[in-house]
């Protein structure tokens, strides 16, 4: 794999990002907060505890239970008018995700998401992602490709890389132009379109138009994330968690390759990003990394910090309207990135219920 390491340079003020903050937070979400840290998070705080106590069994104790995961999302229907087809890969699979009205795939190639799914690189997939990616795929006016790559245990990151590269070519060899290929992806799947379109960039690859990153985890490594205050506060991750399947199932020789993270890259020539965190995430660090080097490379980059926003909340657009606005805020993206609006998108005009406060990221 191919790789640039990112010039730190010299300090300089960059006016391609901008960051925003979102809210404040609907009552739904407001109550989801709370009752998130005291259920899931401290769910999460045992599985770290159990891995301290027994690495070896622990392993076992969590990965074998999210290998379950995505089978047991089978009872997750999509929204109605989704339509859907399967596309199968020599080492993974995928599906096309659309809207009833929009045009098929199949028959028309004019745009489309390639979408990476969330889960650390052990858990999730088609299944447990459907219902987003069919609400995005939605508000964007355009099908969108759900990739089920490799994951660990059974493949090392690299090899998740490639299927990402892989299935971005079979786009092009559809036909698709990559100026109407948009990457997206949440949580390690936002840090994997990063990854991806710096892969296609070092390899020769067309650049795709544009990268929506949900929460995205960017920076394999866990130090900068202890230090950061949201780490005590997240309601579901914590920088102990995310070290875990880092040390168990990427680092080669207890050593992580800082190339692996796309926030140690140099992101010249790098499309339009959209990048969506909640306020008190722990992931927070690695989406100000991600726009830290957009600033540096002058990419031009649109940060939302949505006030007290869950890990990927978008997952619960049915009851939080927060998660809805979101979602409308991708699909505008996309949609101003297809045809060719990006630059006055830069300047968006604010809902009506939204406080939005904008600074230039400074380098």
């Amino acid at each position: 794999m191919t790789a640039q390491t990112r010039n730190a340079g010299g300090d300089h003020t960059s006016d391609s990002v901008t960051i925003e903050l979102r809210g404040p937070a609907s009552l739904p979400l407001r109550i989801a907060h709370p009752l998130s840290y005291n259920t899931l998070r401290r769910g999460v705080n045992g599985l770290v505890w159990l891995s301290r106590l027994r690495p070896v069994h622990g392993r076992t104790a969590i990965f074998a239970p999210v290998e379950l995961a995505d089978p047991l999302a089978r009872v997750l229907v999509p929204p109605r008018g989704t339509r859907r087809r399967a596309v199968t890969f020599d080492r993974f699979r995928a599906e096309w995700v659309w809207n009833a009205n929009t045009v098929d795939p199949q028959r028309v190639q004019d745009a489309a998401i390639l979408y990476f799914h969330g889960g650390v690189f052990i858990a999730g997939g088609l299944n447990s992602h459907r219902r987003i990616v069919a609400r995005i795929a939605r508000e964007s006016g355009m099908p969108l490709l759900n990739v089920d790559y490799r994951q660990m245990p059974w493949a090392h990151l690299t090899e998740t890389i490639e299927d990402a590269v892989r299935a971005y070519q079979y786009l092009l060899d559809e036909g698709f132009e990559p100026e109407r290929i948009i990457f997206a992806g949440d949580s390690a799947g936002g840090g994997l379109a990063f990854t991806t379109a710096l892969e296609a960039r070092n390899r020769g690859l067309p650049i795709p138009g544009g990268i929506v990153a949900i929460a995205p985890w960017a920076n394999l490594d866990s130090t900068d994330k202890l230090t950061h205050p949201n780490n005590a506060i997240d309601p579901l991750l914590s920088a102990e968690a995310l070290a875990i399947p880092a040390a168990w199932g990427i680092a080669v020789d207890g050593k992580l390759d800082p190339m692996l993270s796309p926030v140690n890259r140099d992101f010249t020539g790098l499309p339009p990003v959209l990048i969506q965190v909640g306020s008190t995430e722990v992931l927070r660090a690695d989406a100000d990394q991600l726009a830290q080097c957009c600033a540096e490379a002058g990419v031009e980059c649109r940060v939302q910090v949505w006030d007290k926003a869950i890990h990927v909340f978008h997952a619960a657009a049915d009851i939080l309207p927060d998660a809805r606005a979101a979602i409308r805020e991708i699909g505008e993206f996309n949609q101003r990135v297809v045809h060719g609006e990006v630059s006055a998108w830069l300047a968006p005009r604010p809902r009506l219920r939204d406080r939005i406060f904008r600074r230039r990221m400074a380098t």
